[in-house]
């Protein structure tokens, strides 16, 4: 194939919207950010476990306006992982754009989490993003070009009570995003990748998350309801070159006040972190939270959309976010040196 070939192919395949890929899109934030992009006219490769929160999820890709392409995944099994890239490969093109949100978890004192449900939380919520990254990267590099999201969290710096391994998972993944963007900078490549830091967001994980508590999880307010995440995400993509994105203003409130005075912040949470995580329903009773999603998906046989319980709480938009990307013309000229 001649330059001007592959110019051209290139171009149309363009016109047929970006092919991206989004793990955990079956719901939550994924799926926010799936429906979103179909909104864009995007191809949408939807990675997740429940078969009817996947197949839901592709219906509302396809009612926005995108191409939708279902694939049951674990992404805790990077063989399971890089084939399904291919699929998404060899049925739309190459991937221009990898978004990693896929993540398990358990409400718990970090006592009383055990060993199995450590080991589980870090394959699915670090090495699932470390596997999603390798496979874009394997087909991105030798192009020299396309853009990884990692949608990670202010707790990516500040670990909170009951959410240790969570927490753990994402200090990880903030790490080795880090040190792929150095290795990817060092040798000029084309391809960009951006992690954003989520603030507490209203979907369904709180009504499926394993929960060793006597009330039921919530997110710490403010909160914010996932069509925020997924712009942000949007933005990222269209903007990839900066290396960390802050979303919500409680997001960039925990992160500064955690760099200055982190000793009076662990003071702060252990007052307030346990209560303010928990409503007053009692957990008994609700199976989903007692059995969780780590090892069962929640949403094989039921649809929970990307919105949780919490929509009378959840705020539809940042004004962080509205003041940070007023200055994205500034950042945008910067390098790629540039940060929150």
């Amino acid at each position: 194939m001649t330059a001007t070939q592959d110019a051209t192919r290139t171009t149309e395949r363009r016109g047929q919207g970006r092919v991206v890929v989004v793990t955990g899109s079956s719901g939550g934030i994924g799926r926010a950010v799936a429906e979103e992009l179909g909104r864009h006219g995007d191809r949408v490769a939807l990675l997740a476990r429940g078969a009817t929160g996947l197949q839901a999820a592709a219906r509302a890709v396809e009612a926005a306006g995108g191409t939708a392409l279902p694939l049951q995944v674990d992404v805790s099994d990077f063989q399971a992982v890089d084939s399904a890239a291919t699929e998404v490969e060899r049925t739309f093109g190459p991937i221009d754009v990898w978004v990693n949100v896929a993540f398990a978890t358990v409400f718990a004192r970090s006592w009383d989490v055990t060993p199995e449900e450590y080991a589980r939380t870090t394959e699915v919520s670090y090495l699932g993003f470390v596997y999603g990254t390798l496979a874009a990267l394997h087909r991105m590099r030798p192009r020299d070009r396309g853009v990884i999201v990692q949608v990670g969290s202010a707790l990516a710096y500040r670990g909170i009570p009951l959410q240790a391994a969570y927490c753990a998972a994402k200090h990880a993944v903030q790490g080795f995003h880090e040190s792929v963007r150095c290795e990817l900078l060092a040798e000029g490549s084309g391809v960009d990748v951006t992690m954003l830091q989520m603030p507490g967001l209203n979907t369904p994980q709180f009504s499926w998350v394993r929960a060793k508590l006597p009330h039921r999880p919530q997110p710490v307010a403010p909160i914010y309801q996932p069509e925020v995440a997924a712009r942000a995400v949007a933005r990222a993509i269209e903007h990839p070159r900066r290396r960390e994105r802050w979303v919500g203003a409680s997001t960039a409130l925990t992160l500064m006040a955690n760099a200055v005075v982190p000793g009076l912040l662990d003071r702060y949470l252990a007052m307030t972190g346990i209560k303010s995580q928990q409503t007053d329903e009692p957990v008994a009773g609700h199976r989903d939270n007692e059995e969780g999603n780590l090892w069962k998906p929640q949403d094989e046989d039921r649809d929970y959309g990307s919105h949780g319980r919490f929509d009378k709480q959840g705020k539809a938009r940042s004004y962080q976010q509205l003041l940070a990307w007023a200055f994205a013309g500034r950042g945008n000229r910067l390098s790629r040196s540039g940060s929150a």
